[in-house]
């Protein structure tokens, strides 16, 4: 049985590298700024996960996930993402309340809990924030989202998934009505990274800052 640290680790490093938000290379730096930890513990972690055949070490290049260590990160990825839907939509907490919340349960659910909050949600595909849920047999699928702030004046798109990392940002797209399914059109750039001004497809203009743009990934609608 791998410990809750184990565990956590390996959920961080599979989300750092893979998905919309994931940067170009894994490294111990990178996993220390998510997991708030110096970087001597990441380091001595990432040592011990690569003795545990988990992941592979590569000086320079970062860290990369082996086919053991994905397995193990797409079970708890599936928890947490499972659990932060059915806070969401039978308990009714609000979606920046869920990530914290799941964190605390999904190391605790066993696999026939598991099991009825899927069925008890429908079998869903896509988390609370737009997120892509793994199956049971630990297959996923990434979608590829643009980010908000690449696109092009007169651009329309739909809002598909949001950074979950902040609860603030997720209550300023909530007050804001920025959120999942919402269409829109880019109405205005501002030069030097300024603001970008949206119309709303079913009313209204929001003005939001190049920051923000750059956490909301979306479709883009020809």
């Amino acid at each position: 049985m791998l410990s809750e640290a184990v565990q956590d680790y390996l959920k961080s490093i599979y989300k750092l590298g893979r998905g919309p938000e994931a940067g170009a290379m894994v490294s111990t730096t990178l996993i220390a700024e998510r997991m708030g930890v110096s970087a001597a513990s990441a380091t001595n972690m990432v040592k011990k996960l690569s003795e545990m055949r988990l992941l592979e070490h590569r000086p320079y290049q970062g860290v990369e996930l082996t086919e053991a260590g994905v397995r193990v990160a797409l079970e708890i990825v599936r928890h947490h993402r499972l659990l932060e839907l059915y806070l969401r939509q039978a308990l009714g907490y609000d979606w920046d309340a869920v990530d914290a919340e799941a964190d605390r349960l999904e190391h605790a659910i066993s696999e026939d809990f598991e099991d009825r909050i899927d069925e008890a949600l429908g079998f869903p595909t896509v988390g609370a924030h737009g997120e892509p849920i793994p199956t049971k047999d630990g297959s996923i699928a990434e979608p590829e989202y643009a980010r908000l702030s690449e696109l092009s004046e007169g651009q329309r798109a739909c809002i598909r998934q949001v950074s979950d990392r902040d609860p603030e940002f997720l209550r300023y797209l909530d007050r804001n009505g920025l959120i999942l399914g919402t269409e829109f059109r880019i109405a205005e750039k501002a030069p030097f990274r300024g603001p970008i001004r949206l119309d709303i497809t079913r009313g209204g203009e929001q003005h939001i800052g190049l920051e923000a743009a750059e956490a909301i990934f979306v479709d883009i609608l020809e």
